[in-house]
């Protein structure tokens, strides 16, 4: 309904572009002005701005239902540098000119110039963020936790998010995501939710990211939660058009974790070696769209021995001061992805009390990655896609 609502500010916004699109062409080389060009440009805009409705709509063939959604994907980020960089060029020329009355604002070199400014500027973001997002980081953090373990007196975690795999991301990033988790050589990893993108048929190869996932070195395994997007759920241009109850699950996705020995924790604690827990909650959002709710910290660890270390996996970082009541000494989430494009990145602090990285909760320790994929604009902008290579050591 929201996206039906917003359709016509989509429309008066790309109307808004193109218009001062045409204006500088036409500014800048009379061969701009000719109605063959303009007609030519204007149907290239138009089919650009209506792949996120056309990918979402066509479904056959299946590969042009995938071009339309990349092509789609990639237009939505450059499309919010446009009207980001557009916004604020004629906001400034609107002060300058109404109130600083400066008379080169009406210069036609002027025009041209700052034309030419803005658009190098929305290329090199464009450019710098689609090629960013592939290049994957690995953080570390070292947090103390004051239990003893007998025999260890470390524990080497690697916590993955978002990975998101669809049409962005597939069995390219997968390998390479293996690769780093395995350089880490870690006791066990964590993968705390948002393993697909809303529709297991979106992987072009899951066969072949279910081997790369399979191939994960960790003495102790591999443990998942689900996150937000971890069910079957049609998406438009980042709204969600609520699918039956029934529709949402696809089994699919829990077998191929299944395949890729990954233990899935859905409200559920596993005692590992007798040494340390691992508590993997339901999502937040999802429950609540599956409407079957979840338990609080304290029923996920009730019955447990709190001497030995709690670590939780939970998507989304809520509940934060629960969780660490309820004896938790490790708590990793991701969901936030820091953002994912400026000026994101400043904004997300606004929503989350710990938007990313590291946060102490009275003695819990709480570690947001800002995660692994993308989600709808295939960028990333002022943040990195990341693994984290987390040390907890034992006193």
């Amino acid at each position: 309904m929201i996206a039906l609502l917003l359709a016509p500010v989509y429309i008066l916004i790309n109307f808004y572009v193109v218009r001062w699109m045409i204006r500088w062409m036409g500014a800048c080389h009379h061969i701009f002005q000719s109605f063959v060009f303009r007609a030519a440009f204007i149907g290239i805009y138009i089919f650009l701005a209506t792949t996120l409705l056309t990918g979402f709509l066509i479904k056959k063939p299946p590969m042009l239902h995938r071009v339309l959604k990349n092509i789609g994907n990639y237009f939505l980020g450059t499309f919010l540098y446009i009207i980001l960089v557009i916004l604020i060029v004629d906001l400034g020329r609107l002060i300058l000119k109404y109130i600083f009355n400066l008379s080169w604002v009406h210069y036609r070199s002027t025009f041209v110039i700052t034309g030419g400014i803005c658009t190098v500027m929305i290329i090199l973001l464009s450019v710098y963020g689609i090629f960013h997002a592939w290049d994957l980081k690995t953080t570390p953090y070292q947090v103390n936790v004051d239990k003893k373990v007998e025999g260890m007196d470390s524990l080497k975690i690697v916590l993955i998010a978002d990975t998101h795999f669809g049409y962005s991301i597939g069995r390219h990033h997968a390998a390479q995501l293996v690769e780093r988790i395995n350089e880490e050589k870690p006791d066990i990893v964590c993968i705390a939710g948002d393993i697909f993108d809303n529709e297991y048929d979106a992987i072009q190869f899951p066969e072949d990211v279910k081997n790369s996932l399979k191939s994960i070195q960790a003495k102790y395994g591999v443990y998942a939660c689900w996150g937000n997007h971890d069910l079957n759920e049609p998406i438009l241009a980042g709204f969600t058009f609520g699918a039956s109850k029934e529709d949402y699950n696809d089994p699919r996705m829990e077998e191929l974790l299944r395949d890729a020995d990954i233990h899935l924790l859905n409200d559920e604690s596993v005692l590992i070696d007798d040494k340390f827990y691992i508590v993997g909650r339901k999502d937040y959002s999802l429950s609540k769209k599956m409407e079957n709710g979840r338990q609080t910290p304290a029923q996920l660890t009730k019955g447990l021995d709190q001497s030995k270390p709690i670590i939780f996996i939970d998507h989304q970082p809520k509940e934060l001061q629960e969780t660490a009541a309820a004896g938790a000494d490790l708590d990793l989430c991701g969901h936030t992805h820091n953002g994912q494009m400026f000026p994101g990145n400043l904004t997300i602090h606004l929503f989350w009390e710990n938007p990313c990285g590291y946060l102490k909760k009275g003695s819990m320790h709480n570690i947001v990655t800002s995660g692994v994929g993308i989600w709808g604009p295939n960028m990333r902008v002022g943040t990195d896609s990341e693994i984290c290579s987390i040390t907890v050591n034992f006193r």
